[in-house]
């Protein structure tokens, strides 16, 4: 016999609602580790509610992507034309089956991830023989499920709203597995998150008994929980009067959970899984992932571009605080304009400026220059749209992060490399980002400050505070520069993604001998970077 050819693809990312249609922090590490391998060829697997929802791709490809596959989860395609099917026990059982298991999954360490390979397992099978999308919308059995599971869980609001609720969860499930069969083979698969990109990530593994990396710059299922607790599409049987501070309605509990067993399964199926800090890592043990393959491998960026327009900067710091990201709720800009608000009214001369694209949520947008007017801001507010980083932060006396939700945000770090502070919410890495992390990092010094979320008057007054003292603008510029350039440069982070990637073409050239589930993890945790090639940095410097 001979051997079975390896696939032409070594590395298919797994993208969901981000590269190369989105711009933003998760977009531009994933045009950075697809340029930073040339020696990779990579396949692009981009994940996007609608098509409708996205324009023109904001980047151009790398000669190393050899394909893009799009599939669009709840556009009218991707439905069966509705008619009545008359179904059968065997069908009716895999419905019941399917819901019970992911509802009740047993979550003990050893027997959950077993159990929960089992309900992937059978759930793949059903999907290719009985169990269609098709039969579980429209035949008698499903529909006999649907309305006794409303009828002891759910009486408000109505069974029209329950049933499309149930619809519109579950229709990805079998699009994403038909797509699993119909994507091109890969050597190596690595998802960006969890959620409906790391389900396929799951089941390729499956199907293809290949190796799944994940790197999970959020954390998807809080950040998804944010989303639900302020959507206005999701009916609520739970009246917000009636309401306790942190309780959902049935419906959003029932996406939460669907969101919940889907990470658990691509933690299960994932080796390593990488989060940004070890807040985030700690995250992940609680929502089910295994201690053994999880580690930290964090953002890092190339830091000569950023350095070499600290020349460009004034002798004293821009009266200029700068948001730099997206205009979207997650950001929270409306607090940042109102921080503005509170600046300008200590400090005459400031200016707020806004850099980043309006287009991914335009009436948040629009509703932030509506709130920009009632303030009366007029030119001290300048809404920027996209910059180009290099030509911008010269200008920037503070970059501000008002954000409710972040990993490891890179535009601070690209902040610090061209020598400018920050003022950030305390969300994600931040703190860390900002004072250090162990003995040697906070010995740097602050590179600015953190307040609480949504304290637009802490937020403005941090920045008129640093901008308006000299001296520890200065202590806060240096300790930036120095903390960036000693933890956070993109060759570190490169040599980790290498010995990752590594280890898994490794295992799939040869799963008769693979390494042990999360070596790699291990030594990363340890401080160890195992491999046998040199970066492709050095590869070039040589040449």
């Amino acid at each position: 016999m001979g051997t079975t050819p390896q696939p032409d693809i070594d590395v298919m990312l797994l993208l969901e609602g981000t590269y190369p249609y989105v711009s933003g922090g998760v977009s531009s590490w994933v045009h950075q580790i697809i340029n930073g391998f040339p020696e990779l060829r990579f396949h692009l697997c981009f994940l996007g509610s609608r098509r409708d929802d996205y324009g023109e791709a904001r980047y151009a490809m790398p000669p190393n992507v050899v394909g893009l596959t799009e599939h669009y989860l709840f556009s009218d395609e991707v439905m069966p034309k509705p008619h009545g099917r008359s179904g059968d026990a065997a069908t009716a059982k895999l419905v019941r089956d399917l819901h019970e298991q992911l509802r009740t999954q047993d979550d003990t360490a050893d027997g959950g991830r077993h159990s929960r390979a089992q309900v992937l397992e059978q759930s793949l099978r059903a999907m290719q023989g009985k169990l269609t999308l098709d039969n579980f919308l429209h035949s008698e059995p499903s529909w006999s499920y649907l309305t006794e599971q409303y009828l002891t869980r759910c009486t408000d609001p109505s069974f029209v709203d329950y049933f499309w609720t149930v619809r519109t969860m579950h229709t990805p499930i079998w699009t994403l597995a038909t797509l699993a069969r119909a994507l091109p083979a890969a050597r190596v698969y690595h998802t960006i998150s969890t959620g409906y990109a790391g389900y396929l990530g799951a089941v390729l593994a499956r199907l293809t008994n290949r190796p799944l990396i994940l790197s999970e710059h959020g954390i998807y299922t809080k950040e998804r929980r944010i989303d639900l607790f302020s959507a206005q599409w999701v009916s609520d049987n739970m009246p917000v009067l009636e309401r306790n501070a942190g309780d959902a309605g049935y419906f959003r509990e029932l996406w939460i959970r669907l969101f919940e067993s889907l990470g658990r399964m691509c933690y299960d199926a994932a080796d390593p899984v990488i989060a940004l800090y070890e807040a985030n890592r700690l995250r992940q043990l609680a929502d089910g992932a295994e201690p053994a393959s999880t580690c930290l491998i964090a953002n890092g960026i190339n830091i000569p571009p950023f350095a070499a327009t600290r020349a460009q900067r004034p002798p004293q710091p821009p009266p200029v605080m700068c948001l730099i990201g997206r205009v979207v709720p997650i950001k929270d800009v409306k607090t940042f304009i109102r921080a503005v608000r509170v600046a300008v009214g200590r400090m005459p001369g400031l200016e707020g400026w806004i850099a980043g694209p309006e287009d991914e949520h335009p009436d948040y947008a629009r509703e932030c220059r509506e709130l920009a007017d009632s303030l009366e801001l007029g030119s001290n507010l300048k809404f920027l749209g996209f910059q180009k980083l290099v030509e911008l932060l010269p200008k920037v006396g503070v970059v501000v992060l008002s954000s409710i939700s972040e990993a490891l945000p890179l535009v601070l770090l690209e902040g610090f490399a061209a020598g400018v502070p920050a003022v950030t919410t305390d969300v994600g890495s931040c703190q860390q980002l900002i004072a250090g992390l162990g003995p040697e990092d906070t010995a740097l010094g602050s590179a600015g400050a953190v307040v609480r979320i949504a304290d637009a008057q802490a937020l403005g007054e941090a920045c008129t505070a640093l901008l308006g003292d000299p001296v520890a603008y200065a202590r806060a510029q240096a300790a930036g520069i120095a903390r960036v350039e000693r933890y956070y440069g993109q060759p570190t982070m490169f040599a980790k993604y290498r010995a990752v990637y590594e280890d898994a073409l490794a295992r799939s050239d040869d799963p008769d001998h693979a390494t042990p589930r999360g070596q790699v993890a291990t030594a990363l945790r340890e401080g160890q970077v195992p491999g046998r090639v040199p970066p492709p940095l050095q590869a070039e410097e040589t040449s």
